[in-house]
């Protein structure tokens, strides 16, 4: 007699349509059809995110297909029956009733059919022969059905990390362009208007540029970071755009003026410079005392030592850790010690639109240090703070009057860092 193969539950376990349909497709299987069972997993594991299921019932389904003798998975012997102890123990030790709720999982999600005994015990029965003529247990059958189902789920998924992986390269390659070449533009004195229009100085620029990263999460999908892997382009090719066309007009005025006599102006009007010089009254000031030798050369060899940390500074991994954005505005990409911070801190001041008189009155407030400090937490806030030169002054009055201090500042950005991750 031919044995009946069970099609529904033991217990209270409900038949569904879609439980019906898995095993309807289990039954159009070619008998002849055969795939490598850890290649299927694998696709799985890729696409379970499409799929439905978790890592721990993945765990469960890798513990099923190590009963099943084979390497390949062919025929009509694709049930197996290990019992809920020896599923445990190959599934890492899992709870029982954790068990039996991945196993409903993978059941739901149609890669296994439960194949019920009459008392929902799972065994074999095997012939006189040896061999085996039924089994109570789980059946593999749909894994083979849905073999090329699962790997074009799996290279689906692939592609879009790919993709994804293209944008935030992209992304990433934009920023560290675009905030090195606006460090090359205030350094070499780039003028950002073209014919009257275009932006009126690099504080534009640079606001323009942090109010695009301001809007990058950091758990993206590949849709969100389209449009702005796009606008970071675009304004990237723009701030090339003005230092190539800088250095177009500086050699065709170096052309004119080979062609041209030399004409020697004795009062020659000076350029503006980005910073005002000190006066002579304040130069006056600033000129040192003489030093006997003995002092100027020790002084010179403490000079030519690695800087340590300033008075009243943090510890500058924490600084860095807290204010990550700093480290664009490097020269070498990287900041490896409080001379490096110092000089990044010259470079953010006029991009934040902060005078040389607000800068000046904070440094004298709270020390060269902890002013760097400030600006890199200003840089990092970005379009939080409307108008970083007020509130620096705000900051440096509240420093005078000894009711400021910076380390709340770095705390609050390390927390919101810190939330940012646990979010990812």
């Amino acid at each position: 007699m031919e044995p009946h193969l069970s099609t529904t539950p033991f217990g209270r376990r409900t038949l569904t349509l879609a439980h019906v349909a898995c095993q309807a497709l289990a039954k159009s299987r070619p008998p002849d059809k055969a795939v490598h069972k850890w290649n299927v997993f694998r696709a799985i594991c890729s696409a379970k995110m499409r799929i439905g299921v978790s890592e721990r019932a993945l765990s469960v389904l890798n513990a099923l297909l190590s009963f099943h003798p084979e390497t390949v998975l062919s025929g009509a012997g694709l049930i197996v029956f290990p019992s809920n102890a020896s599923l445990s123990l190959r599934a890492h030790g899992m709870a029982p009733a954790t068990l039996r709720r991945h196993l409903a999982v993978l059941v739901d999600a149609g890669l296994i059919i439960r194949r019920d005994s009459p008392n929902g015990k799972r065994y074999a029965r095997k012939g006189r022969g040896g061999e085996l003529e039924q089994a109570f247990g789980f059946d593999l059958s749909p894994l083979v059905c849905r073999a090329e189902e699962f790997e074009s789920l799996a290279e689906e998924v692939r592609a879009e990390e790919r993709a994804l992986k293209f944008l935030r390269e992209k992304i990433t390659l934009c920023r560290r362009d675009i905030a090195k070449m606006i460090v090359a533009g205030i350094e070499e004195g780039v003028s950002t208007s073209i014919d009257g229009g275009g932006p009126s100085g690099w504080h534009e620029v640079h606001t323009l540029y942090r109010g695009i990263v301001s809007r990058i999460p950091r758990s993206a999908t590949q849709q969100e970071l389209e449009p702005m892997a796009q606008e970071l382009s675009l304004l990237a090719d723009e701030v090339e755009n003005l230092l190539e066309r800088h250095i177009n007009l500086q050699n065709l005025s170096a052309n004119e003026s080979r062609n041209e006599r030399h004409k020697q102006n004795s009062k020659p009007n000076s350029p503006i410079d980005l910073e005002p010089g000190l006066t002579k009254k304040a130069a006056v000031k600033c000129n040192p005392l003489p030093q006997p030798p003995e002092a100027a050369s020790s002084q010179k060899s403490a000079s030519q030592e690695k800087p340590g940390r300033p008075e009243g500074a943090w510890p500058l991994k924490m600084v860095l850790e807290a204010c990550p954005d700093a480290i664009d505005y490097a020269r070498g990409g990287d900041i490896a010690n409080w001379r490096d911070f110092l000089g990044v801190a010259e470079v953010i001041r006029p991009m934040l639109g902060i005078s040389p008189s607000a800068w000046e009155a904070a440094q004298a407030a709270m020390g060269e240090g902890v002013a760097s400090i400030v600006l890199a937490c200003l840089l990092q806030k970005g379009s939080a703070i409307v108008s970083p030169g007020g509130y620096l002054r705000d900051l440096t009055r509240k420093a005078e009057a000894n009711e400021f201090s910076v380390g709340p500042m770095l705390m609050a950005l390390l927390a919101g860092r810190k939330k940012e991750k646990l979010r990812a």
